[in-house]
């Protein structure tokens, strides 16, 4: 028992920090955390553009910064602060995995810095900081598929204008299928929706004029979905 205190006693004692070192590491793990969230707001694409997550990424290394340099070399004290955080319940969800990538990249730089290691978090930012714009301005993983919902309404008691639709679908797209048809206006007329991709993102103007040319055809909405998910 009292050799297992001493260990505990030889763990928990480490040497003070200075001042100087402890301004340097929180100061070093704002610039570089602003850097990522920096980063993060020119690269951002989704639609649910949070500031609040951007502030996050900056106190979030700051304070992990401030809890490695708390704990040093420590074992008390990381069960300590281990136990502590263990009784925070997070809920935020992050739909987003890119955005958790993020929190993990200014957790890291947080840590490096607690750490007193500048050479490997100054290194870090620079070489995560080159990835994520090459990864955000190079064609990598892209889809230009052009993929978008159509929806327009036919004459119930015209066969034709299911042959002309078709010739005017497959001129402006490579690909289209027929999602759903219901009735509507009190069975007057049919509505078809489509799921279509188009040839190239200029014939969206096209596909529309050209069913709206039809006799037999009203109501022609075309909703692009590629913007949706990657800007």
């Amino acid at each position: 028992m009292d050799g297992f205190t001493d260990l505990l006693a030889a763990a928990g004692s480490s040497q003070s920090l200075s001042l100087q070192h402890v301004i340097s590491a929180m100061l070093l793990s704002f610039v570089l955390c602003s850097v990522i969230a920096k980063l993060y707001q020119l690269t951002f694409q989704s639609l649910s553009y949070s500031r609040s997550f951007v502030h996050t990424l900056i106190l979030g290394g700051m304070i992990t910064c401030m809890v490695m340099m708390s704990m040093g070399d420590s074992i008390a004290r990381g069960v300590g602060v281990l136990g502590a955080l263990s009784l925070i319940r997070f809920r935020t969800v992050v739909r987003d995995p890119r955005d958790m990538m993020f929190l993990f990249a200014a957790l890291g730089l947080g840590i490096a810095c607690g750490a007193g290691m500048f050479a490997v978090a100054i290194t870090g930012c620079v070489l995560l900081g080159s990835v994520i714009i090459l990864l955000h301005w190079a064609p990598f993983a892209t889809r230009r598929r052009y993929e978008a919902m159509l929806r327009f309404l036919v004459e119930a008691d015209n066969d034709a204008a299911r042959t002309d639709v078709d010739a005017v679908l497959a001129e402006c797209c490579s690909a289209y299928m027929l999602l759903a048809m219901r009735e509507a206006v009190q069975g007057d007329l049919l509505e078809y929706s489509y799921q279509v991709r188009l040839i190239d993102p200029s014939y969206q103007v096209d596909l529309v004029k050209k069913l709206e040319a039809l006799d037999a055809i009203a109501e022609v909405n075309l909703v692009m979905q590629r913007t949706t998910v990657e800007l």
